[in-house]
């Protein structure tokens, strides 16, 4: 916990606030592929089946296209950045590792790499956190209301 803390209370002082501008075009994106995900919930469903998750690809469609949408606003925001980052991590290490794994450095394969540096920024934020330009600092900085 020490370690963590250390962590967090260099990131705060160290962290830039042209990266904030990234942070909330990280989120967009992020929302953006919900909304993708949520408006054809049935080719996120077969992308599951595809990688021999038969029995569950309804439930993790659903929780991929939810956490999308949720996750999304809260980096964006910055609000909660960390733990809207903790529930995005494992679905971007599945798209990594699970998904077309094979094809990635052989051909052009565009959806791995925007899956790779998603999951790159992901966890460059998780290290960061939310930055100046965020509700969470808001909150912060306001206390007393």
């Amino acid at each position: 916990m020490e370690l963590t803390h250390r962590i967090g209370h260099w990131a705060d002082t160290h962290h830039p606030a042209w990266l904030d501008l990234i942070r909330m075009g990280l989120g967009t994106f992020i929302l953006f592929k919900g909304l993708v995900f949520i408006s054809d919930i049935s080719v996120l469903e077969r992308l599951l089946i595809n990688i021999n998750l038969d029995w569950s690809s309804f439930i993790f469609a659903h929780y991929i296209a939810f956490a999308h949408l949720v996750g999304g606003i809260l980096i964006a925001l910055g609000l909660v950045t960390r733990a809207a980052i903790l529930f995005q991590l494992p679905i971007l290490l599945g798209a990594v590792l699970f998904v077309h794994p094979d094809e990635s450095m052989r051909t052009i394969n565009t959806e791995w790499w925007v899956s790779a540096v998603t999951l790159l920024l992901l966890i460059v934020f998780y290290i960061y956190g939310s930055g100046p330009w965020s509700l969470d600092q808001y909150m912060r900085t306001h206390r007393e209301r």
